[in-house]
This record gives structure tokens, sequence and C-alpha cells, in this order.
């Protein structure tokens, strides 16, 4: 070749590796960018229905996704944590973290008593013009003086002669949950064991995960700080709720999917390095695979604006898939005639089956990008983009940097006769595959609906240990029940108070018959404008009230003389200005009132009514009481979810329905026989039908991340029966294709195998359906295929 000849090979080798480098960076420049989030709620969907709407805007930002349950364990003695209780919950309200800190101290609720007193007759919820009538009076008088004896007198007493009618401690019994913690030395305590307690919600939001990771290490550090001096007999620290567990979820999957490359990558390499004996075409082998990586993550930020660390974690399953390319290249591109045009060979007699191999996969995630939901979306443009990424350097970069593919020998002679083995042998158990994947089949068949059995919590990554300490915290604190909500909507936040207090009327009725032990509303801090003025309407001027305080209280102990600083207090209400949220800013309440009410995002304002189920609580009853308040919405979540679960297993199974038909139609377009598209496809369907049965057999319960797997099945499977379909059409059993295709599936096998052993539920499920599935796709390929003997040119 003349030295002109060669110049403009040369200029597109520069051009190529420029063209590849550039994109490589611009990948890496976009990822640097990246936000990455582990909020599970990406798998929820992207157009909810009302209700569903509700539960999603609870699990991202309602109270329960900001609640922290803390536990003070052990120690000394109760002293000793009540101690370090106080220390770390001060240092919790000084660090503006948190709207709400409770451990059962009261100490900050001393100025917030006073306005409470003093705005009484504004947030007495009983209060009507009857109360203040002769016979209202005397009835309220009585009750406040049978309290004298009782334990709460003391408190009652010095209150006497300005709250007559017992106002102040009603409405305190309303701000008292329904089934508050036990306190010793001043502080909530467990009833069930040694353990100091405290209740806490973030001012973060709970998809605001580097926010909440800040409070969390704020408690961590007032935990040490307080227990610096007691060395080894200091009590031990505690965390759960919705934040603890999203914290620790992103950092185990963002963990789980840094173990997962490492140890990919070191098997991987050392699996090539013994089929290739030579450390240069490791690293050809391996530009692929992270060129793959880089693509589709750097398309799912684009496309998404972040990357969920489950999609990361599904990346690592493209080391299995993207490195097939380079295999089949580095293997198949060997042995030309003259050297250096090893790739042309390749090029003209492999690539087209593996662009269709390609495009089926790529045809076959393009359902997923079309889902509904984000999370199921992002991992099909994560594969997509980095399929055609791997594909596309295995075409045009890997030729640049080895022409003639591997040199090494390695173990591929070994592995080529052990695949020219399997070629022979199993084809005589073609009957015998067939009758197991009939068999397969009517025991799926039979299982039906059963088998599809998971739910959303499966794929959750939040350990049973840490599950059981949040329901024991739950209790100990006493919080409400959280398995049915009840939401009010309104246009402004008026209308939504009216409501709200329209529906804690019908609860009262439900609390009255044992159905619910309590219920906690917001209302009773911020009641509405009209409610507000209708109670300082119910308030008489002092002369009327003075001539009512004689009738009743005569014969009574307590003398109407004694009541002028009640009336006084009564004419300076007439007088007070009406309660604003604005008024709250600052006090306690301020964090009650953002805890059970919201700005929606969509416009309006909502409440929530936190319910404390009683003895006989029935979801039906609670949803009769109220119906007809059409602002209010009553929410099971079990209920919910469920359904939710369902909706997305339907949305899940139809793309993936679509997807396999895309790539039936795909092959037969190529294809162009019917008998070659049923041996490509036979192979393919009997492997996910053998992969279900065996699940099925081992009764393991499947959800959707398994479809997901079921459809990584087809789209590896198909690489393998294209390329027996090739063989079959030459009638050559060419030993560096086999090799090639026994080193691929190896590579694939082990790959999802160690995903299969993952500590997250969502990407173990995913292996344990791929890793079987691949080999079975690789064995009923060569099963199903009617080849020559493998030929005498293999590798050399």
């Amino acid at each position: 070749m003349t030295r002109a000849a060669a110049a403009p090979g040369r200029r597109r080798v520069a051009l190529t590796l420029g063209l590849w480098l550039l994109a490589l960076l611009a990948g890496a420049t976009l990822i640097a960018r990246t936000h990455f989030s582990a909020d599970l709620s990406a798998f929820l969907p992207a157009s909810p229905d009302a209700r569903q709407q509700i539960l999603i805007e609870q699990l991202q930002s309602g109270i329960a996704s900001r609640t922290i349950f803390i536990g003070i364990e052990g120690g000394r003695d109760a002293a000793q944590r009540a101690v370090v209780s106080r220390a770390v919950a001060r240092a919790m309200r000084d660090s503006r973290l948190f709207d709400l800190v409770q451990n059962g101290d009261t100490s900050d609720w001393k100025d917030t008593g006073t306005w409470v007193f003093d705005h009484r007759y504004l947030l007495a919820a009983g209060l009507t013009p009857e109360r203040f009538s002769a016979a209202g009076l005397r009835d309220a008088i009585l009750d406040s003086l049978s309290m004298l004896g009782t334990p709460a007198g003391n408190a009652l007493k010095p209150l006497l002669d300005r709250d007559p009618t017992g106002e102040t401690q009603r409405i305190a019994e309303g701000l008292i949950p329904a089934s508050s913690p036990r306190s010793e030395e001043g502080v909530w305590v467990s009833r069930t064991a040694p353990r100091a307690l405290i209740l806490a919600t973030t001012h973060a939001a709970g998809g605001d995960l580097d926010a909440i990771a800040l409070a969390i290490a704020r408690v961590q550090g007032a935990f040490d700080e307080a227990t610096r001096e007691m060395a080894g007999d200091g009590p031990s620290l505690e965390m759960t709720g919705a934040p603890v567990f999203s914290v620790q979820s992103r950092d185990q999957i963002k963990g789980e999917a840094i173990h997962l490359a490492v140890v990919g990558g070191i098997v991987m390499g050392a699996l090539l390095l013994l089929a290739f004996a030579s450390p240069r075409a490791l690293v050809i082998a391996l530009l692929p695979v992270a060129t793959g990586v880089v693509g589709g993550t750097a398309a799912v930020s684009l496309v998404f604006g972040e990357v969920h660390g489950l999609t990361m974690g599904f990346g690592s399953t493209l080391i299995g898939e993207t490195v097939d390319y380079a295999i089949y290249y580095l293997i198949q591109a060997r042995g030309a005639a003259v050297a250096g045009t090893g790739w042309q060979r390749w090029r003209d007699i492999h690539w087209p089956t593996v662009r269709l191999g390609l495009l089926t996969s790529v045809c076959g995630f393009a359902a997923l990008v079309f889902s509904g939901f984000p999370g199921l979306a992002q991992l099909g443009v994560f594969s997509i983009a980095g399929l055609v990424a791997a594909a596309l350097v295995a075409r045009f970069v890997l030729p640049v940097l080895a022409p003639d593919g591997a040199t090494g020998m390695g173990m591929r002679r070994q592995m080529a006769q052990l695949a020219g083995f399997l070629v022979r042998g199993l084809p005589r158990l073609r009957w015998l595959l067939s009758g197991l994947g009939v068999a397969a089949l009517a025991l799926v068949l039979w299982q039906g609906g059963y088998l599809w059995r998971a739910n959303l919590g499966a794929m959750s990554p939040v350990p049973k240990a840490m599950q059981a300490l949040d329901a024991e915290l739950r209790e100990d604190v006493g919080a409400s029940d959280g398995g049915t909500l009840v939401v009010v909507h309104g246009s402004d936040m008026q209308a939504t108070l009216r409501s709200t207090e329209a529906a804690g009327q019908r609860l009262e009725a439900l609390v009255d018959k044992g159905d619910l032990s309590g219920f906690e509303t917001v209302t009773r801090v911020l009641p509405s404008e009209a409610s507000q003025a209708a109670r300082i309407a119910s308030l008489p001027d002092a002369a009327t009230l003075r001539s009512r305080l004689a009738e009743a209280t005569r014969g009574l102990p307590l003398p109407a003389a004694r009541l002028e600083p009640f009336i006084a207090d009564v004419q300076a209400a007439r007088a007070l200005p009406m309660i604003r949220r604005a008024d709250l800013a600052g006090t306690p309440l301020d964090a009650v009132v953002g805890a059970l009410m919201f700005e929606r995002a969509a416009g309006g304002w909502s409440t929530l009514i936190s319910l404390h189920p009683g003895a006989s609580f029935d979801p039906a009853r609670l949803a009769a009481a109220l119906d007809g308040l059409p602002d209010v919405q009553v929410v099971n979540v079990g209920d919910e979810l469920s359904g939710l679960y369902k909706r997305y297993l339907r949305e899940a199974f139809v793309q993936v329905m679509l997807g396999a038909l895309a790539v039936v139609v795909l092959l037969a377009a190529w294809l162009r026989s019917g008998r070659r598209l049923l041996a490509v496809c036979l192979p393919l369907v009997v492997a996910v039908v053998l992969t279900l049965g065996g699940m099925a057999a081992l009764h393991v319960p499947l959800g959707i991340l398994h479809l997901v797997g079921l459809l990584l099945i087809v789209a590896v499977g198909s690489n393998y029966a294209l390329f027996f379909d090739q063989l079959r059409e030459t009638g050559r059993a060419d030993e560096d294709t086999l090799a090639s295709l026994m080193l691929a599936n190896l590579t694939t096998v082990v790959s999802f195998g160690l995903i299969a052993i993952s500590d997250i539920p969502a990407l173990s499920s995913i292996g344990r359906v791929v890793a079987p599935g691949a080999l079975l796709a690789l064995l009923l390929s060569a099963a199903f295929a009617r080849t020559a003997a493998p030929s005498g040119t293999g590798p050399r």
C-alpha cells in the first residue's frame, strides 16, 4: 500500500478515535453534574389518579416522609437516659433542621401555654351561645369543680377564677395525642424497654435526601456529644422512620452499585484474561462496557434530569451484555487471510447478525421507555443508550484498535471444543427439553396469578430487623395509624380549614362510639376564621355575663364575686383579632400546623387528619361517616398500594408484550422466512417458560422487576439464537463463532449471577431471572439448531 493510499486510513482512525473520546468526555462531564436519587417514588406512576396522587404526595413530602423515631436505649439508668434525651432534643431544636422535636419535656411550651390561655375562646371547639347561658355556665362550672379532687386539680385551681368553664383544660386535652407515651424523669420512655423516646419531623421534604442526611447526622452528632463522658456505660442510639430508611437505602444502593461494578469488572476481567491471555485484548474488550455505562447514564440524565440509584445498579447488568459485543468482534475477526483485514470479514459476515441482535434488544427495551412509571422508563433509556453506544464502539472503534481481533489464544480452544460438544449433543435432547417446557408452562398456568404476588414493598432494601425496630418505636411513641389517611382539599386555606372542621365533627361521633380513640387536626390550633367569628359572637357582654353568673353560681362553693377576672377575660377575647398562620410562627404550634397542613404543588391547600384507631375501628365505617363531604377523601394506604402495584404490573405486562411483539416483527422482516423465524424465537420462548417454571416450582413471588428480567432474557438470548441461525444457514459450525458465544454467555451468566446475590431486592430479582435464563437461551439455541459439525477453521 502506498503512503498516499494509507493517509486516508490514518485520517479515518484519528477521526474515529477523536469522536469517540469527545463523546466519552461529554458524557463524563454531564454525569459529573448529575443528581443521583434513591427515592422509590420514582417507581410510582407519572400520571396517577386522585387517590394515588394523595398517596404519592404523602410519600414524597407528607408528614410520614419527614418523621423520625429516635430511641435512646440502655445505659446506666432512666435518669441517665433522660439527661441524654434532653441534650439531644435541645441540640436538634437549636439546629433549625427540624420543625418539631418532642420528647416529653414541656419547658419549651411555657410561652405557648400562655398564648393558648389568652386565646382560649377562639380555640375552644365546643364554644356556643348555649355554653354561656345560665344553665350552660352552671354545668361547666360544676365540671371544673369536680376536677379539683383529681390529679389535674393542682393545675386547674390557679386558673379557676379566670377560666371557671374549663376551656383551657379541654384545649390541652385536644392537643395531647390520644395514645401518648409514658413519662419518666420528665421525658418520654418506652413501656416495654429501657428506652427514652424522641419524635421529630424534619424541616426538609422527604425527597430532599441530602438535607435529610444532614439532619440525621446532626442527631448522631448531638448524641455523641451528650454521651462523650459516659464511657462504656452510656446508652445507644436508634433511629427509624421513612427519612432514615430513605437515606440508608440511597447509601446502600450507591454502595451496592459501586460494589457490583468493581466486583463484576474484576470477575469479567479475569474471565477475559483467561480467554484471551492478552492484557491488551482485555483492555480493548472493556472499552464497549465503559462506553455503554457512560452513554446510558448520560442519556438518562439528559432525558430525566436525574439518575435513580437503582438505574445505576441495573447498569452493572450491562457489563454482562455489552462485553458480548467486544467478545464477538475480538474472536470472530481472527483468522483473516490478509493481515489487517479481519475487521472487514467480521463486518461483512458477523456484524449484520450482531446488529440485528442489537435492534431486537432496542425493540424490547423501547417498551419500557414508554412506561407510565419513571423508574421503568429510566431503565429502558439506560439500556437502549448503553447497548447502542457499546455496539457502535465494537463496530467502529475496536477495528481501529485491533484490526484482526485478539491475537492471544488462552482458553478459547477449550471453549470452542466444549461448544462443539454441546452443538453435537444437545439436539438429541430436543424433545426432552420441549417436554420440560410444556411441563413448565402447565405449572405456570396452574399457579396463574398467584405466581405474580410480589408487592411494591419487595423493592425496598430496608432489612427486616430495621422494620421490626421501626414498629417497636412507633408503638412506644403511640404514633397514629398510617394505614388510613383522611385528606381534606380546598381551593384556599380558609376553605380547607372549614372542610376540615366539618370532617372533625363527624369523626367525633366515631370517637364516641369507640371506632377511634382520637385524632389530630390542624383546626385545633388554627381554626377557620368563620369558626373563630362564631365563637366570638357567642361571648356575651359584661353585664349579661355577670347576670348569668349570679344565677349559675347560686348555691355553689364558687361565688360569682370571685369571677370578675373571668368576665374581664371574656370581654378582652371579644376584641381579639382572628388567629392567623403568621401568629403561630416561631412557636411549637407552628410545627403542628406545618405537619398537618400544606400547600399543594398543583394549587390549593390540603390538611391531613391523623387518626388513632380504636378497638372497633373499621375503615368502611370511617368512609361512610365522611361520605357526602366533597372535599374529604379517605385513603386506605394498603389498598391503594395494592391497587397501584396491580396497575403497575398490568402496565408492565403490556409493555413487555409490546416489546416482545416488536422483536418478533423485526425478526420476521429481517429473516423473511417463517421457518427461520420459528427457529430463532422457539428457544427464546422455551427459555422464558423454563425460567418461569423454575420460579414457580421454588414458590418465588414474582413482580415487576422479574418481568424486566424476562425481557432481558429475550434481549440477550436473541443474539445467541441469531448466531445459531447464521450457522444453520451456512451449514458450518465455525469454532470461532462457537467460542465467542460460549465466552459471551459465560460473562453474562456470571455478571447476572453476581447481581442475583445482591442485598438490594430490586437488583437480585433481575439477576435471579436472567442468570439461569441466559444460560438456558444458549443451550436451547444449540439444542434446536441443525448445524454441521464444527469446522476445523477454529482458533489457531
